[in-house]
């Protein structure tokens, strides 16, 4: 009978791994960096301290720049192994506000067109689209696993 068409619900799971790929993989890298090169401490007083003149507290600054880097490693990981991937993607929406809430403390016309914005689309992208239609995460693996009759 020919070619069979890419079912629309494989095209989904198809761009659910992409997207979680791509996405997990820019924080996760991002979070390797920052974790085992840099020193989350290093990153800490590199990016986080200049902003020691502003209203917010140092300590503030400290934890926040020390958390960052390791929340990004391990949600950026669970992201592209597709693990508890919603829990994942709120924590690296609260750093994606964090950071866009830094630069604009700064540059209240902060170009966000390079970094925040892609990132942003894509986890909005991987929020809204159903977690039925991830199939090849663990989560959709896991939840087929503990309703399959034994």
């Amino acid at each position: 009978m020919g070619r069979q068409l890419m079912s629309i619900e494989r095209q989904r799971s198809w761009a659910l791994l992409f997207a979680r790929l791509v996405l997990g993989l820019i924080f996760f890298m991002a979070g390797v960096w920052k974790v085992f090169q840099l020193g989350p401490l290093e990153h800490a007083r590199k990016y986080f301290l200049p902003f020691a003149d502003t209203f917010l507290p140092i300590w503030s600054l400290w934890l926040v720049g020390v958390t960052i880097p390791v929340v990004e490693l391990i949600a950026g990981a669970l992201v592209m192994i597709g693990l508890r991937v919603r829990e994942a993607l709120i924590a690296l929406g609260g750093v994606l506000v964090i950071v866009t809430f830094g630069h604009l403390l700064r540059e209240p016309l902060f170009n966000f067109s390079g970094h925040v914005i892609p990132r942003l689309a894509l986890l909005l992208f991987l929020l809204w689209c159903p977690r039925e239609n991830d199939w090849f995460s663990l989560d959709y693996v896991l939840v087929r696993r503990s309703v399959r009759p034994t």
